[in-house]
């Protein structure tokens, strides 16, 4: 009998998209569905961006260099100058998303069995990846209670073992929205020196920063060997089909490694890399209205859920999701729930369970993720649903 591989038995379904039939049948009985399960914005492609792949002018779409084409790549060094992060052209390998440059990472600077320790709840791709590369992922479980705050660095202490390889954080935080604090990179810092391992640093959300600064592990002193930045065009520009990312590290032999991940899958998107590089040329206030646009559609939902009985969210940082506390027993039953068997006005929503964010077992079943990329008027029709919802729901805990 033929059997799939181990690794495709591993392979965990995506939180975020595994509900998408009871969504689409949802539909096709006709009831609207707000959705607030997926980072996918609302917000409109810059124009300047779009234009100018509308207007290129070539006759072939060739293959770029593997690391993306120079001129892209020269350009996001304007960019990260922007940031205080202080880089050459030959310092960024452009990759198929952000999702490529965290596989090629891990695969790159992790064997077979490696570990790697990440806070919890993560970014459930994380788990993905992890499995791809054959790695372990260590979780570190942060609190609803701290606002998923940085663990203690005891916990990370305890967590090292002679296997462990890297740390891995997401800042501003993907699922949480949490931003860490510049003492808390500070912490990381003192203790991925001590141990000689890699610090990997998902930054595809710095620009949406709505309470504190910004700060990058490309910012700490000392640690230029050690640290792996991860990026994205995809939220920054709400270019999420782009598929336009970069890994970015001074580790010359992590960028050599990587390289040759890159020249097997030969060039990252041609399109989109026209796209990115014309977007680097937007105005420095481009962003201000968008961040402000988050930041109300963030307060909106805060304000909406911590309203409603029996719920809990920390106001988020950063990023545009946030996790919530719901009286349930089980957000996949009660997310399927939702899509399957209940509507309020002819209107339900869809969310994200966030036991797909934990590694832990039994963790998160009474949580979710909102990604909070809809209007605010659809946001708080999306709450009035949930609100009913909670008093209907079967397995309502309190």
């Amino acid at each position: 009998m033929l059997t799939i591989s181990e690794r495709g038995q591993l392979m965990p379904p995506s939180p975020i998209r595994k509900l998408v039939p009871y969504a689409e049948a949802a539909k096709k009985r006709g009831t609207v569905v707000y959705h607030l399960n997926i980072g996918q914005p609302d917000i409109e492609t810059p124009a300047q961006a779009l234009d100018a792949v509308r207007h290129s002018d070539f006759k072939i779409l060739e293959y770029s260099h593997s690391a993306g084409s120079e001129s892209y790549r020269r350009k996001l060094v304007q960019y990260y100058k922007k940031h205080d992060i202080h880089i050459n052209h030959e310092q960024i390998i452009v990759t198929t998303g952000g999702s490529e440059a965290i596989l090629f990472g891990f695969m790159a600077c992790m064997d077979v069995g490696d570990e790697m320790i990440t806070p919890e709840p993560f970014y459930a791709n994380y788990n993905s990846f992890a499995v791809a590369a054959g790695i372990n992922v260590v979780p570190i479980p942060s609190s609803i209670e701290t606002g998923f705050a940085l663990p203690p660095i005891e916990a990370f202490e305890k967590a090292i073992t002679r296997k462990t390889k890297a740390i891995v954080i997401c800042s501003p935080n993907n699922p949480t929205g949490y931003l860490y604090s510049k003492e808390e990179m500070e912490a990381l810092k003192k203790l991925v020196i001590k141990h000689n391992i890699f610090l990997f640093s998902d930054e595809a959300y710095r620009e949406f920063c709505y309470d504190g600064a910004y700060a990058s592990a490309m910012h700490l002193t000392g640690v230029d060997n050690h640290v792996i930045l991860i990026d994205t065009i995809s939220k920054r520009y709400s270019a999420c089909g782009g598929r336009i990312g970069a890994l970015i590290t001074k580790n010359q032999a992590v960028l050599n490694a990587v390289m040759k991940f890159a020249q097997a899958r030969l060039s990252p998107p041609g399109f989109a890399q026209i796209l990115g590089e014309a977007a680097v040329d937007l105005p420095d206030n481009y962003f201000d209205g968008t961040k402000a646009e988050y930041k109300k559609r963030r307060d909106t939902l805060i304000a909406r859920l911590n309203a409603i009985p029996g719920v809990f969210c920390p106001k988020p940082g950063g990023a545009f999701y946030a996790m919530a506390r719901l009286p349930i027993d089980d957000s996949d039953k009660f997310c399927q729930w939702l899509l399957e068997s209940f509507s309020y006005k002819g209107q339900t929503l869809m969310l994200a369970p966030a036991s797909g964010f934990y590694s832990t077992k039994g963790l998160g079943k009474n949580e979710v993720r909102l990604a909070y990329v809809l209007n605010t008027d659809a946001i708080n029709k999306a709450m009035d649903c949930l609100e009913a919802a909670l008093q209907q729901y079967p397995g309502r805990t309190k």
